[in-house]
């Protein structure tokens, strides 16, 4: 691809650094931006540096959050004593959409996958068995992708775990195998949150 302008070509090639964006995509919002007023330009670059530099996350569940505290976690009326373990903060949005799930989550940042380098000290488990080990926590909720890698991470959490008076339970598999979570239609993930089921039970499925 050919440009005319150096600053054109070095806008394009970071904005195709973004996922699902190739140098056509990128190539079109860059000159989409190039139309609009200095203003509006200015000011999708100024949200993207505060976001950048000002973010946290949420101290307790690892949640993106503007305070050490995310809004769930800070809320009163959660049920704090119930956490929902996910992967990462798109699944949070996810579950939340569904208006089904009324406890706390856990964000890993991640799932065990040793082709790609990752193991169990590189995700947000030790905090996770920390807060069970505390006894505070009646029931934890394992909301992973139906992938190997997703089975993989729930089954060494309850490893971590099982000596611990608590509740495991993982999410009814009305979500293909497979299937990531954030892609999952509201009702269908909501009911799957409501008919979960002993995490027990399905390691025999």
């Amino acid at each position: 691809m050919e440009f005319s302008s150096k600053l054109l070509e070095k806008a394009v090639n970071e904005m195709s650094q973004l996922p699902g964006i190739g140098k056509r995509t990128a190539l079109r919002l860059v000159l989409h931006l190039l139309r609009q007023p200095n203003e509006q330009t200015n000011q999708l670059a100024m949200a993207l540096q505060t976001m950048r530099n000002k973010i946290k996350f949420c101290n307790s569940c690892h949640n993106i959050s503007d305070t050490n505290l995310c809004e769930i976690c800070a809320n009163p009326h959660r049920l704090d004593d119930i956490i929902c373990v996910v992967e990462d903060v798109r699944d949070v949005m996810a579950i939340e959409n569904t208006s089904s799930f009324r406890g706390l989550y856990h964000v890993l940042g991640g799932k065990i996958s040793p082709m790609d380098g990752i193991g169990p000290n590189d995700l947000n488990i030790q905090s996770l068995v920390n807060k069970v080990k505390e006894g505070k926590i009646k029931e934890l909720i394992f909301a992973l992708s139906s992938t190997m890698e997703g089975d993989t991470t729930n089954f060494y959490i309850f490893k971590q775990i099982q000596d611990c008076n608590v509740i495991t339970s993982t999410i009814a598999r009305g979500i293909s195998v497979g299937n990531e979570l954030e892609y999952t239609d509201e009702i269908t993930l909501g009911r799957s949150i409501m008919n979960r089921i002993p995490f027990e039970s399905s390691l025999k499925l």
